[in-house]
């Protein structure tokens, strides 16, 4: 039987083992905790050259990505929106803290003011078939404030018939009247941010939610129509145990989430500055880690949530889940989604867009965002035009996180020497099958995911010590 045959058969039949910490050795563990990317992009946003995207470059390549967009299934709007009242000190995103609610209006309409220069690069109004609604803390703008943005949005493009609207809320200010707004202009996904319920870790990361909290805005946001409640947990985070990761699954699993996004702390505190509210001491050391993450998973498993991608777990009949299952997920800056368009358009402070062939990310500073949109500029700061071989290794590196496989297709040539070698020793270790044709994750190599995509990356073999302090730790 050749490799590619059996490599085509044993894609539709996975493996049945459940990696848990007794079959993962401490010695695996230890080796593949090093800093790596998440792969939300290839290349990863820190080899992108500050000021490198010249205007005319980006807005040709918009134009093509939004000409092929229209022609398939339309397009993708993530629209940044900055502002949160409190800093939850995890938290490493891109955020101003301020109970300053006048800043709501002068921030939309800087926004609104940028779709419009995107709107110019179109031959037509576009087709959007997602919105996300991210942050900072979407539900820190008003009601009224976020119906203006977004009848402006739909007002001047065309929305796909199926649209898929999604935004972030925190339980703590998502009201009945933000939900009921945004559930009129068409939004039917919510994903609440809730990360953990035991009184301590939430005072170290000061975000004081109590389940009853949570619970009302879930009821509430079910009352009123919407059809896919997601909730976020992280696992790492200060003075965590075993016992308080339990519980806090244990009380989420009875309020029923479709999907549950289960992300490892990411301790970065060159980034965060929050994060420095405490140290190294006070986080559970990797393989403490590996422990909370594994009781998360059996708890979902067991309760019928299906483990799909990196991170994610959701019902059946989901459609992150079937597309998961039908091979049809994919992932870009606002994580694994069951939609692929061409052209993603990033709107906002620190916003990134993906134009197929190219990155743009725009300016961080908030004043100095506004500023430049309204001198008539896209706000870039920093992007990159990607070469036909960066286009092939990010398919690459995309199938093995959407899809847990990979088949080289007519370019094996871009997995050098020191990749295969580094991969031969995966397979070793029973990280991965390994073929002529590719490669497929196997259920215990699923929790290094990230590691075996760095095989793949040739920025990060030749700079790994230098580019290292960039990534957190993938274990």
């Amino acid at each position: 039987m050749s490799n590619s045959i059996k490599m085509n058969e044993e894609n539709h039949v996975r493996e049945k083992e459940v990696a848990t910490m007794t079959n993962i050795p401490k010695a695996l563990m230890d080796k593949y905790n090093v800093p790596v990317p998440r792969y939300t992009s290839y290349p990863t946003l820190p080899h992108w050259k500050e000021g490198k995207m010249i205007q005319w470059d980006w807005q040709a390549k918009v134009k093509k990505a939004a000409k092929a967009g229209t022609e398939a299934d339309g397009i993708s709007l993530y629209l940044h929106l900055p502002y949160c009242e409190a800093l939850c000190t995890y938290c490493a995103c891109n955020k101003r803290i301020t109970k300053n609610h006048g800043v709501e209006k002068p921030y939309i309409e800087a926004l609104l003011k940028e779709w419009a220069m995107y709107r110019e690069l179109f031959d037509e109004p576009p087709v959007i078939r997602e919105i996300h609604l991210g942050g900072g803390t979407p539900t820190f703008f008003s009601p009224e404030n976020l119906r203006h943005l977004m009848e402006n949005i739909t007002e001047t493009s065309n929305p796909s018939v199926s649209i898929d609207y999604s935004f972030e809320g925190h339980p703590n200010n998502t009201t009945k009247e933000h939900l009921q707004q945004l559930y009129a202009m068409g939004f039917r996904r919510v994903s609440f941010g809730v990360q953990d319920l035991d009184t301590t870790v939430q005072k170290a990361i000061n975000r004081i939610q109590p389940y009853d909290r949570v619970e009302q805005v879930m009821d509430t946001a079910r009352e009123i129509g919407y059809t896919s409640v997601n909730i976020d947990l992280i696992y790492g985070l200060p003075f965590q145990t075993e016992a308080s990761v339990r519980s806090t699954i244990e009380q989420v699993i009875m309020l029923k989430p479709e999907r549950i996004a289960f992300y490892s702390y990411a301790h970065v505190p060159w980034k965060g500055t929050g994060q420095r509210a405490y140290s190294k001491m006070d986080l559970p050391n990797s393989e403490s880690k590996r422990k909370l993450y594994e009781i998360g998973k059996q708890l979902f498993l067991k309760n019928d949530y299906l483990d799909i991608g990196m991170d994610h777990f959701a019902v059946a009949g989901d459609p992150l889940n079937t597309a998961f299952r039908n091979k049809m997920m994919h992932r870009n800056f606002m994580g694994y989604t069951p939609h692929s368009t061409t052209l993603l358009v990033g709107l906002g402070a620190s916003a990134i867009s993906d134009a197929d062939t190219a990155y743009a990310q725009n300016i961080k500073n908030i004043e100095e965002y506004i500023q430049t949109v309204h001198s008539g500029r896209l706000p870039l700061s920093k992007g990159h035009c990607l070469s036909e071989d960066e286009i092939i290794l990010r398919t690459y590196i995309m199938d093995i996180l959407c899809k847990g496989e990979v088949c080289w297709r007519d370019r094996p040539d871009l997995v050098d020497i020191n990749a295969m070698i580094g991969l031969h020793t995966m397979a070793k270790e029973g990280l991965i099958k390994l073929y002529d044709t590719g490669l497929r994750v196997t259920d215990i190599g699923m929790p290094f995911i990230r590691n075996i995509c760095a095989m793949l990356d040739p920025y990060l073999q030749k700079d790994d010590v230098s580019m290292a302090p960039k990534f957190s730790v993938a274990i």
